[in-house]
């Protein structure tokens, strides 16, 4: 595999504010000063219990790859407010940050520290766009991809959304996100030469309208692909001559060949009805186990409703509404400064806001996730300061840091930590797992989640609770500062 970003240098994928902020660090004399910043999000897409954390990989490609090419530096040159001194210093720009981040298919939770990078102030700046980027799409697709998935119940999901993403990564990336979050396949190629995704898909209507019927259309599909045979039968009519006709091909192509059929797609109408009337067509024929694929513009609730009608239906292609996040498309992760190192200490660093939730978390932090050793089931989880250690041996009191009076004490478990080392003095140390394996991995995490919390609606909140070393320092800072 190749990484996609190979052929380009993306270091100038920036807001224009943080060439600006690092020229000011650089004039200041701040090119070794260190800041500690937290990447996480506030809000949770469409309403539900939890996220899942996707484009670590991409990220790490970007990082590798940061440089400032003489092309880059003539082009700031000609913004005519950078000076020689600057533009020399991104000339010879190394990257020097640690960074920390969950792994790829983790349940993600609100503010929580996702990522968090450490080191020179101008370095972790310039890195803020090209994180957020990456994480804030490849992390709402996958949310996305992974409420249908649960909807559909076991069946299997294929992600039909190219056309209709917002650009070609969107399309590649993505797919490659869909993936993660649970989808079998997909439509796009480059998204199997590129990542291994399978690539599956039968016909568009175009195929049958070229020939002179519908019947020639099937046959000749047939004769191409009879090992792959799914056929699209809704161009006219799905009962009076779709189904009959695929039918009629299955007995005269594939029978003979000893080769069943895979499927036939509906793309419009009723799904729950015509999938019925395809059903009882099929069974009659001899083809009970031919399935019964459903797509045009479908998501987690129209999934779950044919599957409530009693649809039959055996697998879904998902176009727009997974690709676009149609019905919640912005992610809304952000990247704040949470510390600065003075010699050997961390200064905390907190901004506040009027809204609640927009009050962030001080300090260097290590993010651990509490797991009940009978059940398996993912408790809480609770973020401490860096320095501290986490012991349940004895059990584990949280409390939560909004409604303080609300404590619970869980004993029998253990605590993993999240936040794995990813570099280290600016080298990589994290090899990226195989895509297949962080699938896998994302559905046995969410498999850890309560059923409270993975329903669509009134979700349970789960429990992100701090330590009480660092809630006493969130403390500290909202008084001090007037609070």
């Amino acid at each position: 595999m190749t990484n996609i970003n190979d052929a380009r240098n993306l270091t100038l994928l920036m807001d224009f504010y943080e060439l600006t902020m690092a020229a000011g660090y650089f004039e200041e004399g701040y090119t070794d000063k260190v800041g500690v910043f937290d990447m996480f999000f506030r809000k949770i897409p469409d309403g539900g219990g939890f996220a899942i954390a996707a484009g670590l990989e991409q990220f790490c490609e970007v990082v590798d790859n940061l440089h400032f090419s003489e092309e880059d530096i003539e082009y700031l040159r000609g913004k005519g407010c950078f000076s020689e001194q600057f533009l020399d210093y991104l000339r010879r720009f190394e990257f020097h940050c640690n960074i920390w981040a969950v792994a790829e298919g983790t349940p993600i939770f609100p503010h929580e520290p996702i990522v968090i990078v450490e080191g020179p102030a101008i370095e972790a700046q310039l890195i803020e766009t090209l994180l957020l980027v990456t994480f804030n799409h490849q992390s709402l697709i996958a949310t996305k991809t992974n409420r249908i998935v649960r909807a559909a119940q076991g069946r299997p999901v294929m992600e039909f959304g190219s056309r209709r993403a917002q650009g070609y990564d969107a399309a590649v990336l993505g797919a490659r996100a869909a993936y993660i979050g649970g989808v079998v396949g997909t439509a796009c190629v480059m998204a199997d030469r590129q990542f291994g995704i399978p690539a599956l898909g039968t016909m568009a209507h175009s195929w049958v309208q070229m020939f002179p019927s519908e019947y020639e259309a099937f046959k000749r599909y047939a004769e191409l692909y009879p090992d792959n045979c799914t056929l699209l039968v809704d161009t006219y009519s799905v009962v009076k001559s779709g189904v009959p006709n695929a039918i009629r091909v299955f007995d005269e192509v594939l029978k003979p060949l000893g080769i069943r059929p895979k499927g036939v797609r509906i793309d419009s109408g009723d799904i729950a009805y015509l999938s019925k009337k395809a059903r009882k067509m099929l069974d009659a024929a001899g083809y009970p186990d031919c399935g019964v694929c459903a797509s045009n513009s479908l998501d987690e609730y129209l999934v779950r409703d044919l599957i409530l009608q009693g649809a039959q239906v055996t697998n879904f292609g998902i176009g727009e509404n997974m690709i676009t996040s149609k019905s919640d498309p912005v992610f809304g992760g952000v990247y704040k400064l949470a510390a600065v190192k003075d010699g050997g200490r961390y200064l905390p660093k907190i901004k506040i806001s009027e809204t609640a939730e927009k009050t962030t978390i001080p300090h260097l932090k290590n993010l651990y996730r509490i797991y009940d050793n009978d059940t398996g089931k993912a408790m809480a989880d609770y973020i401490t300061m860096a320095d501290e250690t986490v012991d349940v041996t004895d059990g584990i009191t949280l409390f939560d840091p909004v409604e303080t009076w609300k404590k619970r004490t869980f004993t029998n478990v253990r605590a993993e930590r999240l936040n794995r080392p990813i570099y280290v003095n600016g080298k990589r140390v994290y090899e990226n797992p195989p895509l297949r394996d962080i699938r896998d991995f994302c559905a046995a995490q969410v498999a850890t989640l309560w059923d409270e919390v993975t329903r669509f609606e009134n979700p349970h909140r789960y429990y992100v609770d701090l330590s009480q070393k660092l809630w006493d320092e969130r403390q500290r800072l909202l008084t001090e500062f007037g609070r």
